[in-house]
């Protein structure tokens, strides 16, 4: 079973491999693969750029070997939407089963991805969430929970896709806008992410 966290990383930080970590161990996992994302759909473009991401993603993993850096969006043009790279994945992995692992906030505006309705086909959804934080969802969104929705990790291994986990994790108050905004204003983003990391934005000059 492999697992899916994509996200810009600009930067990495200790929340993305906390999680990471978590849901590799708690799920049984076999691997779990980083997308850097090289156009954002939905946002500004990244401030680093992808060799920066990418560089401070390998430096983040490191020692972790299943963990995996998956470069795909990077080498591919135009925007850099979840549903194609699920689908590349997918023809090579054929019926293992994939896990896409989102934020509460990214399932909440799930609605608005590209192709959205067939993100279900092609891996299930595991909905990494804060315990106690309730998440709302109405409308498609609900109904779609509401029919794919399991509630035992072992569910996962079942089929290859078309499930829905809400799964609690650590809460890790970090954001990358967050550490964007500390180095800017020329405050330190040490213990925020891997000192590894920390250390190569300084030697890059990295957002400030």
């Amino acid at each position: 079973m492999i697992g899916i966290l994509g996200g810009t990383f600009d930067p990495v930080h200790n929340g993305h491999c906390r999680i990471g970590l978590e849901l590799y161990q708690q799920l049984g996992l076999d691997e779990l693969r980083f997308v850097p994302c090289r156009q954002p759909p939905h946002r500004s473009m990244p401030q680093a750029d992808d060799e920066q991401r990418l560089a401070m993603l390998q430096l983040a993993i490191a020692g972790q070997p299943e963990f995996v850096v998956d470069e795909r969006e990077l080498r591919r043009d135009g925007p850099s939407y979840m549903v194609d790279t699920l689908a590349s994945i997918r023809a090579e992995e054929q019926d293992t089963p994939l896990c896409l692992v989102l934020g509460g906030d990214a399932f909440i505006s799930l609605t608005s991805w590209h192709r959205w309705r067939q993100l279900i086909d092609l891996a299930h959804l595991v909905v990494a969430h804060r315990p106690g934080v309730a998440l709302m969802f109405e409308g498609e969104l609900l109904e779609l929970y509401q029919r794919c929705r399991i509630d035992d990790v072992a569910d996962l291994n079942a089929k290859s896709a078309g499930n829905i986990l809400l799964h609690p994790v650590t809460a890790l108050d970090i954001s990358s806008t967050l550490i964007r905004e500390q180095v800017a204003n020329g405050g330190s983003a040490r213990y925020l992410l891997p000192d590894d990391v920390w250390v190569y934005m300084q030697q890059q000059r990295l957002y400030i």
